[in-house]
């Protein structure tokens, strides 16, 4: 083909009438609209056909994009196309577009090929795309995808977006590996916002890097054949992460996004206020959230099988308020966390909890939580004994100046000790408990110590025979009783007098009864200052 004259399409590319006008709407910076007249022709995810009337060539497409004609004088060239039908495969890969890119409510007949490609800003709004592959895409401002219909997934690996990844009320669909979203290695410079999405697949995030926040605000995965419906280990989000409810016009993404690429206030599921839905495992192992991670009215739908696993995360605070899941497991082993905001009605029943190794600092609970239901939550939590739980809720508890409450819950870890003792020791546990409550209950030692004194004060009070005549001091009962309850100390009573009989067992059972008090209270003391 021979070189055209400026501005003018090249030779032996014939235009048809919607291309034609595209082409000078390129170069003027205006929309191509080329939507009907009838609003029900409209939607580009209905079956309607739309004719030649609409439709535009891919490869025109493409020639504009990576080497358009210059924009008429006083004017900036852009690509802005409004309902239009785009045949063929539109094949960007590799390639560099200046031009500013804003398609609304297009049609594509094929896969969108993006791989590799740089964008300055990439628009598209309401648009139906069989498969977007975007992978090591690369934009310096955003990169929108509102309200777009994608059948076989997008693929966003190591995809490098400069300012903000915008999917709000996206609708897309797994491809042949059962991936809705591949963005392993994702990197958004600023917010990831992804509000009332629906995902049917896995949708994967291994290693991605937020910039700022991400928002799963309303949205539904859905992956149930599948093990997971969200994949994101070593996630790094440098602010929050919502996986909250979401009510249209109250999102405070919305505000900040410029119209029309919010969230639009028509509700997807049938009501306003829209939670967080995940059907299907989440895995969130080793992620760091630099703020927050907010499971706020989230709700957790998995088989038996199935996790929502948040193993060796790191986050200042986690706000676990979500609905109760039914099945599966929740999975806290290695957490750290600084506040844990929780309810008593969001954590699963027994063996749907683990926790081994979580560490948390301070409880938020909203709502009653008492202190009975704190303690089963981490029994359920440890079908089979751990220390570590109780005692991370024991320090908990004692930095939030709660020590009566800290001593219960090592109280009840003493108790469920016991249960794996062998015989021997249980009894012998059962009789501190009985005693002296393992140590921390002080007071109740103090109270057997009295009764024992007065009642063998009461027992003893005849004179027994001397042992060495004329060097016995003078009787006094109660001395006595108290020197035989006293280890150690000597009041100088116990070792002058001969029992005989029933006597002589009393006052063996006496000692014997001092020195249980004296090590279970010991025990409890050293336990005391160890914490402290």
């Amino acid at each position: 083909m021979s070189e055209p004259p400026d501005g003018e399409p090249p030779t032996g590319l014939e235009l048809t009438t919607a291309e034609w006008g595209m082409w000078q709407a390129f170069r003027n910076g205006s929309t191509c609209d080329l939507r009907s007249r009838d609003p029900a022709q409209n939607n580009p995810k209905a079956l309607h056909p739309w004719g030649p009337e609409r439709s535009v060539r891919a490869r025109v497409v493409a020639l504009l994009l990576l080497k358009g004609p210059p924009a008429t004088p006083g004017r900036v060239a852009a690509l802005k196309l409004n309902g239009v039908h785009i045949t063929g495969t539109l094949d960007l890969a590799g390639g560099t577009v200046e031009p500013y890119v804003e398609l609304h409510n297009c049609r594509f007949e094929q896969q969108l090929l993006l791989p590799e490609s740089k964008f300055t800003t990439l628009r598209m709004v309401g648009c139906s795309i069989p498969r977007i592959e975007a992978a090591r895409l690369s934009t310096e401002g955003d990169l929108h995808l509102p309200r777009c219909f994608v059948a076989n997934g997008i693929r966003l690996t190591d995809a490098h977006i400069g300012t903000d990844l915008l999917i709000n009320q996206l609708v897309v669909h797994k491809d042949r590996k059962g991936r809705s979203i591949a963005a392993d290695g994702l990197t958004v410079a600023q917010d990831l916002q992804a509000e009332m999405i629906e995902s049917y697949g896995e949708l994967s995030l291994r290693g991605a890097q937020i910039g700022v926040s991400l928002s799963l605000r309303g949205s539904l995965l859905r992956n149930p054949h599948g093990k997971r419906a969200l994949n994101a280990p070593q996630l790094t989000v440098e602010r929050t992460l919502y996986l909250t409810a979401a009510g249209l016009g109250s999102s405070p993404f919305t505000s900040g996004a410029t119209p029309p690429y919010g969230i639009t206030n028509t509700p997807t599921r049938g009501t306003r206020m829209q939670r967080f839905e995940c059907e299907g495992g989440i895995r969130l192992d080793d992620g760091r959230f630099g703020d927050a991670i907010d499971f706020y009215q989230a709700r957790f739908i998995m088989e038996a099988d199935q996790e929502l696993s948040l193993r060796r995360i790191q986050t200042p605070e986690m706000r676990f308020l979500g609905e109760r899941p039914q099945r599966g497991r929740v999975i806290l082993s290695g957490a750290r966390v600084v506040n844990l905001v929780d309810k008593s009605t969001s954590w699963p029943g027994a063996g749907g909890l683990w926790m081994a190794g979580f560490a948390y600092e301070t409880l938020i609970p909203r709502g009653h939580f008492p202190l009975s239901r704190r303690l089963e939550w981490v029994a359920d939590a440890t079908p089979e004994y751990a220390p570590e739980p109780y005692e991370m809720l024991s320090n908990a508890l004692r930095l939030s100046g709660e020590d009566a409450d800290a001593r219960v819950v090592l109280l009840a870890k003493q108790r469920r000790r016991r249960e794996t003792l062998p015989l021997a020791g249980k009894l012998w546990g059962y009789l501190q408990d009985w005693t002296v409550a393992y140590g921390y209950k002080p007071g109740r030692a103090a109270i057997w110590m009295a009764v024992l004194w007065a009642v063998g004060a009461f027992f003893f009070h005849q004179r027994p025979s001397e042992l060495k005549p004329g060097e016995s001091p003078h009787w006094n009962s109660a001395l006595y009783a108290l020197d035989l309850l006293l280890p150690v100390i000597d009041l100088g009573q116990d070792g002058y007098w001969r029992q005989q009989g029933l006597y002589q067992w009393a006052a063996a059972a006496m000692i014997l009864l001092g020195w249980v008090l004296a090590t279970t209270v010991a025990a409890g003391a050293s336990r005391l200052l160890r914490r402290q």
